[in-house]
């Protein structure tokens, strides 16, 4: 039987995978999966990626690593995920796997122009998501979770934009009716956001940002979890 693939493209801190696991195991819990109910393929860990027949849904996750590395296990998943697309397998990609989905099918990831962005933030979400299944009447802006060095320059030419901030950022895009990238981390709560801001305090001071108002600015947010149990509907 198919069922949902995570593509694991790395992992989070040490010490949050520790204390509260990994970026498979906040994305399965936030749509509402318990862990046996999807497989997992670490690809950044050297794992093949499955026959499409046996998958129904995709999740990327985010990663420490950089699209622009054209790392080999990166490109090897780029390749799988121009498949799945064509296939109109069910897919979204977070934060990584949000940059790596627009490398894939035709877009440009680079550093991210306006800088670090790390903490709770209020994107837009644009008219043209109106209707769609995973950001629709969601209302606007909204609050979510970003930490990111690099971003999606130019979206591939059939993407939709769907939500930005006032510098115009792909925050998120959906190609057909299958296939969304998000730049936020809907799997993330208000403390694995905080310690990835401790993890960069040196990178962003550097930036002229301040690390304790950027964690004091956090909060919670049932955007993610809502985003996230959409799309496993979608994949049921």
């Amino acid at each position: 039987m198919s069922s949902v693939l995570i593509i694991k493209t790395g992992s989070t801190l040490p010490e949050l995978k520790r204390s509260q696991g990994d970026f498979e195991d906040w994305t399965l819990s936030g749509m509402g999966l318990a862990a046996g109910a999807a497989q997992v393929a670490d690809v950044a860990a050297g794992d093949p990626l499955p026959d499409y027949g046996s998958v129904r849904a995709v999740v990327i996750t985010g990663s420490h690593s950089m699209v622009t590395e054209r790392l080999e296990w990166s490109e090897r998943a780029a390749d799988w995920l121009r498949g799945a697309a064509s296939r109109r397998i069910p897919t979204l990609g977070i934060c990584y796997g949000h940059q790596l989905l627009a490398h894939a099918l035709g877009g440009e990831v680079g550093e991210n122009p306006h800088g670090l962005e790390y903490g709770t933030f209020e994107v837009n979400v644009l008219d043209a998501a109106r209707g769609d299944p995973l950001l629709g009447g969601l209302g606007s802006p909204l609050p979510v979770q970003l930490c990111h060095v690099q971003s999606v320059l130019r979206l591939p030419a059939d993407a939709v934009r769907l939500v930005s901030d006032a510098q115009g950022a792909n925050h998120a895009f959906r190609i057909g009716d299958t296939t969304w990238g998000v730049q936020f981390h809907p799997e993330f709560n208000v403390g694995v956001v905080r310690a990835y801001i401790e993890h960069m305090r040196s990178r962003l001071a550097a930036q002229k940002q301040n690390p304790e108002g950027l964690r004091a600015a956090c909060v919670d947010t049932l955007v993610g979890s809502e985003i996230l149990r959409r799309f496993a509907r979608l994949a049921s």
